[in-house]
Parts: C-alpha cells; sequence; structure tokens
C-alpha cells in the first residue's frame, strides 16, 4: 500500500497442557511456551509496532508468591525489547537450573502455564506505555483477577460506560480497552460471588469453596453477558487468575481469530500462518474460529468451542484479505493473485494491448502478491493471441515468423524501490515535500523516454498523498510516455470503525473526487442537503439510521469517480498523463468469496453504530472539523 495506514492489533495466546517438565523432558526446555510465544508474535509483527506486551499465569501457585507476570513495551522494537528483558531472567542460570522446571516455576516469573502475547497498532492517540495490552484487573481473590488483550474497536463506548456508571463504578477512564475490562470483570466478579454464596453453605473450609469456584466458574456466561451490547468489530483473549482461559470473537467475524489444539497445547493468534510457523503444523490443522463463539479453555484442561452470540452473516473484513494479514496465508495469497488476475483484461484494454510498448510493474511491497495475479491474466491473455497468430500461419508456418510470436512476452520490472525513510530535517515546505517524493526510488534505464507505458499496481489507494507527493513524481523521472495506476482494491469511500485508521471522511482521495465533481456540475447544494439529512439521522436511535452518503456517489459513475481521482493524485509539473484503475465490488467479492465486509467501499456497515459513524463523519468535514467521528 503506498498510503501507509495503522490498523488491527495481534493477539496471541497459550496454554500448555502439561506439567512444564513434561517439555523439559521432551523437547529439552521448560522454556517452550515462551519460546512459542515469541515466534508467535514475531510471525506477526505486521500487526503492531507501536507496542507489544505479554503476561503469563501459573497454575496452582503457592500463596505469597508472584504467580502474574506481565511485560509491557513500546520501544522501537518492543517484542525484542520485551523479550530481551523476559529471557534476561534465565541467560545466567547454571544448565542444571535451567532444567529443573519445578524450581524454575517457584522462584522465578513468566514462567506460567498459560500465556498471552499482544502487538499493537494504534489508530488513535498516544503511544503511551498504558495504551500497550495485555491489561490487567487485580484482586486478592485469585479467580477474581482477569488480564485481556484484544484486537477491537467498539463504536457505542458511550453507551457501555454509562451501563458501568449506572451499576456503581466509576472507571478511570473513557476508552474502549478499559470498558472492555471492567465490563468483563464485573460479570466475573458476579459469577465468583454467586459461587461463593452457594458453596459456603455447603462446604466447612473456605479453601474448598475457592476450590469449588475454581472448578464451576461459567465462562461461557461470562462473555455472553459482556459483549451483549457491544458494536464493534472484536477478537479478544482473556485469562483468570485461576486458570481459565478464552478467546472470543465478534458475532460478524470482523477480526479474525484461529486456534490449533492438541493434548499438548492449545495455540489462539490473529493469523493461521503464524500458528502454523510456530507449532510447525498443516494448513489444515488450524480452525478458524467462527464468529460470535468463543473458544474456552477450563483450569483442568478441558477445551471447548462454544456459541455466546446470535448468528448473524459473517462479514469479515476484506481489508484483511487485500493487505492487513501477511500474504503467506494459503487462502489469502491465492484471494490476492485473483484480485490482479481479475484487472488483467481492463488494464490490457487501457494501453490497447501494446505489450511491446507497455512496462508493468508494482508499488512495493504488500502489492506483490496480487501483480503477480495480474500478470498471469495478461500472459494469459497473450499466449491466447500468440495461438491465433499462429494459426493464422497455415500449416507449414515461416519458422522465423513463428519465433517472433513465440518470443513475444510481457515486460514485466522492478520499476519503483521501496527507500529508507528520509528524515525531513527542514519543515519549510518546498524543501520538505522534496525530501518526501525520494521515499521511493527507482530503476533507471528500463522505460524508453516518451514510448513505454508505465503499469504500476497498488494493492489499495486510501489518500492518494503518497502517490501524488512521491511515487507518481518519482516515475515521472523515466519519462514514460503515460502511468497507468491500478489498485487490486476498490475505491475506498466511507470510514471505517473497526480498528483501521480510517475515520476522517476528508482524508479519502475518492471523497475528494466525489466533492469536486459535485461542484463541477453544479451540484454542490447537495452537500448540504446531505448535511441536513445526517443531522436528522442523529435523533433517531442507532438501529434505524441509515447511511446518508450513499446516494452521492450514486450521482456518478464509477470510471468518472476514478478520472477525477487521477487528476487529484497527478503532481502538476509532471509530464506523463496518468490514469487510475480500480478494482470493482463486483471484483473484490469474486475474489474473496467468504468475507463480505466492505463497508469502506459500499457503505454497507455490518452493525448498527457503522451508519452513525458515517453520518457523523460527513457532518464533521461539513462542519471544518478534523475530528474522529467517534
Amino acid at each position: 500500500m503506498s498510503d501507509q495506514i495503522k490498523h488491527e492489533c495481534g493477539i496471541a495466546l497459550i496454554r500448555l497442557l502439561k506439567p512444564l517438565n513434561y517439555y523439559q523432558k521432551k523437547y529439552g526446555t521448560a522454556l517452550y511456551g515462551l519460546n512459542k510465544l515469541y515466534l508467535l508474535m514475531q510471525k506477526q509483527r505486521n500487526r503492531g509496532q507501536d507496542g507489544a506486551g505479554i503476561a503469563t499465569v501459573k497454575l496452582d501457585a503457592k500463596p505469597g508468591k508472584r504467580y502474574i507476570s506481565r511485560r509491557r513495551s513500546n520501544e522501537t522494537q518492543p517484542i525484542r525489547d520485551i523479550f530481551d528483558r523476559v529471557y534476561s531472567n534465565f541467560n545466567d542460570l547454571p544448565s542444571e537450573r535451567l532444567k529443573d522446571s519445578k524450581w524454575l516455576k517457584e522462584n522465578l516469573p513468566y514462567m506460567g502455564e498459560v500465556l498471552m502475547g499482544h502487538l499493537r497498532y494504534g489508530t488513535h492517540g498516544g503511544n503511551l506505555i498504558e495504551y500497550c495490552h495485555p491489561v490487567m484487573r487485580q484482586n486478592n481473590w485469585v479467580n477474581r483477577n482477569l488480564i485481556m488483550a484484544g484486537n477491537f474497536n467498539l463504536i457505542n463506548v458511550d453507551e457501555l460506560f454509562g451501563h458501568l456508571v449506572k451499576l456503581g463504578q466509576s472507571p478511570k477512564e473513557k476508552t474502549d480497552t478499559v470498558t472492555v475490562l471492567e465490563k468483563f470483570g464485573h460479570f466475573l466478579d458476579q459469577e465468583v460471588e454467586s459461587l461463593f454464596a452457594y458453596y459456603k453453605q455447603k462446604e466447612s473450609s473456605n479453601k474448598e469453596v475457592a476450590r469449588r469456584i475454581n472448578e464451576h466458574i461459567d465462562v461461557k456466561n461470562i462473555i455472553k453477558r459482556s459483549i451483549k451490547k457491544f458494536d464493534g468489530g472484536y477478537a479478544m483473549a482473556g485469562i483468570m487468575g485461576h486458570g481459565d482461559a478464552f478467546a472470543v470473537r465478534d458475532p460478524k467475524g470482523i477480526r479474525p481469530v484461529y486456534y490449533y489444539c492438541n493434548d499438548e497445547i492449545v495455540v489462539v493468534a490473529s493469523e493461521r500462518p503464524a500458528i502454523q510457523t510456530a507449532c510447525d503444523v498443516l494448513y489444515e490443522d488450524v480452525q478458524e474460529l467462527k464468529p460470535g463463539k468463543a473458544l474456552i479453555i477450563k483450569k483442568n484442561g478441558k477445551v471447548s468451542i462454544e456459541r455466546v452470540s446470535k448468528k448473524v452473516p459473517q462479514q469479515s473484513c476484506t481489508f484483511e484479505r487485500i493487505y492487513f494479514s501477511r500474504g503467506t496465508d494459503k487462502d489469502i495469497y491465492a484471494e490476492r493473485k485473483q484480485l490482479g488476475s481479475q484487472l488483467a483484461e481492463t488494464v490490457l484494454q487501457t494501453v490497447d494491448y501494446d505489450f511491446d510498448n507497455t512496462v508493468f510493474s508494482f508499488v512495493p511491497n504488500t502489492a506483490e502478491v496480487a501483480f503477480y495475479g495480474m500478470m498471469k491474466g495478461v500472459e494469459d491473455c497473450l499466449n491466447s493471441r500468440k495461438k491465433e497468430q499462429i494459426l493464422n500461419l497455415g500449416k507449414n508456418p515461416d519458422p522465423n515468423e513463428l519465433e517472433k510470436i513465440l518470443s513475444q512476452r510481457a515486460r514485466m520490472e522492478k520499476i519503483a524501490v521501496k527507500d529508507v525513510k528520509l528524515r525531513t530535517f527542514i519543515s519549510e515546505g518546498a524543501t520538505r515535500d522534496e525530501l518526501v517524493s525520494h521515499v521511493y526510488d527507482v530503476t533507471y534505464g528500463i522505460v524508453r523516454n516518451e514510448v513505454d507505458t508505465l503499469v504500476l499496481l497498488d494493492d489499495s489507494i486510501v489518500r492518494g498523498t503518497t502517490l501524488r507527493q512521491s511515487i507518481l513524481k518519482i516515475v515521472a523521472r523515466l519519462r514514460p510516455k503515460k502511468i497507468v495506476v491500478v489498485s487490486s482494491a476498490p475505491q475506498i469511500r466511507y470510514p471505517d470503525c473497526y480498528g483501521i485508521d480510517m475515520s476522517r471522511m476528508q482524508g479519502f482521495v475518492a471523497f475528494k473526487a466525489l466533492v469536486a465533481l459535485l461542484q463541477e456540475s453544479g451540484q454542490e447544494h447537495l452537500l448540504n442537503e446531505t448535511y441536513k439529512q445526517c443531522k436528522a439521522e442523529m435523533e433517531l436511535p442507532v438501529e434505524k439510521m441509515q447511511n446518508k452518503v450513499v446516494a452521492l456517489y450514486g450521482l456518478f459513475p464509477y470510471e468518472e469517480v476514478s478520472a477525477k481521482i487521477a487528476e487529484i493524485v497527478s503532481p502538476k509539473d509532471i509530464k506523463p498523463e496518468v490514469q487510475v484503475i480500480y478494482q470493482t465490488l463486483e471484483g473484490l467479492h469474486q475474489a474473496c468469496t467468504e468475507h463480505a465486509g466492505d463497508w469502506y467501499f459500499s457503505g454497507k456497515y455490518p452493525t448498527p453504530g457503522g451508519n452513525k459513524v458515517v453520518n457523523r463523519a460527513f457532518m464533521l468535514f461539513m462542519e471544518g472539523k478534523n475530528e474522529r467521528a467517534y
């Protein structure tokens, strides 16, 4: 993606189902769990570079012994920082101690059987360490301790916060993280209190009462009650102090969750390949946690999958498939290739099937797989043309003519190169813009001056800023006759409110194109009319609100919006003509058949709060306010 945007976080959860000495004997180390957690987090580092954190819980620790350990970091390389500090507890130990799992558990931190990791990408707010997960709710009662980490964004925080206040709580912050923790914590408290009252009448020993509570805590019920009013996308993991653990996914399946379990270990992560690599297992061994379900691991090691919310149509985030998740996932790799392949015919029509004078390339680094797909489509078309030309040669073709046809190739080259990020020492406008334009470099000597058309594939175009300020300026120095920018994703028209840093309407180049078209066509008054409609929607219950911005886009053909975007992203001082081609919504769903979440493209939000957010985002634009819409 040329425009870098912050997005979904990553979660990891591990439950060791055997005693630590089992892993020492079989795998040669009692640090087996920590090593797996490190791998899971490293293989998901694309999901968070603003911070990271881990937490571990020791089962059946003696009173007075620390059984919860946590480490968080907001350093430049947070995973490395965390594990450098964690492993420092073991680095100087003699080999006899490292092999003594019982001693390690009793005397050193992070030697728990339940482990959690989190990678943070902050969509809003600062990078304070307090914003890093896991977050904790502490209590002297072992089973009232709660540790949570999540990949989520809740739209209705005000409502949830108000509910907590009505319950008598006074949360320290009005954020979705604190609200989620306190919601779960409240219903955990209620569950423990209810069980205590019940078993206190049956048992004479408080120790036995505590044991009974630990056995009978209804994790499924706690989750169901906690998430009942959540509006947003979420994948959350939690550990209770006595050892119960869980992972839960939102009913629409907006955020991804995968898991693997055998008789030794249970592993949960945001991405399938991370589990495959960390555990050395096959694709089919890793399961997707279905929307609206929770994976629950009891202290005794029993694992179950439970439905915790009503079944509704799945609307998984397609941006996960296009950009966010690593392309090493088998399905995502295939989907990205198909997204590129589907664009081949449109691209070839645009360049008049002129293979000799067209150079195909891509914007590094995440568009590479889609580029392979586009080039396969281009080559398939070229092969069809070759076949037709050969057949036209007749039964006895001239060898030279045959060789000429067979030697035709699509010109596929590495043109744009992502360079080291340049520091802009001077903030003066012209100087800064000049330095920013060199974030990318180019390969010289491949594109023929004023002869070749350059086709450049990007996986998505959000703001168009990097295209205008850097990429197009630098590739224009190659002096192509024309530049065709191709997006494997459709036009991003609407804000996201489920975890992606795309909440301000005025930031989208597609929206800028819409406003420009309205102004040029004498329909600018429709902006004010839509503003009034959005304002009226705010008076309705959230479940009755409708997206009032959609109708504006319906006034102009898709290709006309693309043409206006091309004008907006074209630097004024370059000579080549710029054309922009976008994936269609239909093409998106043909490639990502199991993932229907396309609200940033279509305006069809998966939860009621989404329509409220898009209307408010439009209102903020009209009021000249650069604020988030939720």
